[in-house]
């Protein structure tokens, strides 16, 4: 017998993108099912070369869309953005596959978006264990709240790892910006809830357990920090201009900030990558223009 929670007025997706996630999938499938508050699940699968498609098939109340490439975080997760618009969603539930949830965590979150509509996105907290570690990369973004209580916490940025989100905000700001990869993205689309006059919250009481391990390489660091440049490029707060002044100081400034991670030759590396992707910016200022325009 099926006693989860049906919300007559609120229909609800989570939207699960998949890349080589085997380890995670049954935990996470099976935590969404036992969910109190009923919910649908789509999972976006970016061809995995794992056995992630056939453990996916074991539940058939998830809908599958397999992919013939890797779209990339964002791509995939507009895929099922625009398949909760299409299919007359209310809210949506980002969620990576490198989680699971506790069985009131929906619950909680839709009762909290709904009292609050002025933020367009909540998160859980983040846990590293179910013992209730806090995640490590979680508490960076905590402790730059503009606010914070015992019940909530207002952000400027939590990443989309669980994004609780209404469809008319989907609506209303867009999708994910295609012009990023697998970073970036997130952070671009909370300035544009800024835009859109929206905030971010972190709800405390809603959990997730987010089972990943925080590791510094220099390939990472590139993308994430050519990425954060791009950021400022496209942050329709400021002006194009402003963005690149912002760009500018950053090629300088993150190989200072990550001079204590790495030796020089790495550092040298990682300026001469970032001026030449800021130098590549300057002769797309066109596209730039466009992608702003349509925030």
């Amino acid at each position: 017998m099926d006693n989860r929670i049906i919300m007559q007025d609120k229909k609800i997706i989570v939207i699960l993108v998949i890349y080589n996630g085997a380890q995670w999938i049954s935990k996470n499938i099976t935590s969404l099912l036992k969910s109190q508050l009923a919910v649908d699940v789509l999972a976006i699968d970016n061809k995995s070369t794992d056995n992630s498609v056939e453990l996916i098939k074991k539940f058939p109340q998830v809908t599958l869309l397999e992919q013939d490439q890797n779209l990339g975080f964002g791509k995939a997760n507009n895929l099922g953005m625009q398949w909760a618009v299409d299919h007359k969603y209310t809210h949506v539930f980002l969620l990576n596959q490198d989680t699971w949830i506790f069985p009131n965590t929906i619950k909680l979150l839709a009762s909290f978006s709904e009292a609050h509509p002025e933020f367009g996105v909540v998160s859980p907290t983040h846990l590293s264990d179910a013992k209730g570690t806090l995640d490590a990369g979680f508490k960076t973004y905590l402790s730059r709240a503009t606010t914070l209580d015992e019940v909530h916490a207002v952000v400027p940025f939590v990443n989309a790892a669980a994004w609780f989100m209404p469809v008319e905000v989907i609506e209303k700001v867009g999708y994910f910006e295609a012009l990023f990869g697998h970073y970036g993205e997130d952070r671009n689309y909370m300035d544009r809830l800024a835009f859109h006059h929206y905030k971010a919250a972190v709800f405390h009481d809603a959990l997730i357990v987010h089972d990943r391990v925080i590791k510094r390489n220099l390939s990472k660091d590139m993308t994430q920090s050519k990425y954060l440049i791009l950021c400022q490029l496209l942050n329709p707060n400021n002006s194009l201009l402003s963005g690149f002044v912002q760009g500018g100081k950053s090629v300088f400034g993150l190989p200072k900030y990550f001079s204590k991670d790495y030796d020089q030759y790495e550092i040298k590396e990682l300026f001469q990558d970032l001026a030449h992707f800021y130098l590549l910016q300057l002769k797309r200022v066109k596209l730039l223009k466009q992608a702003r325009k349509n925030y």
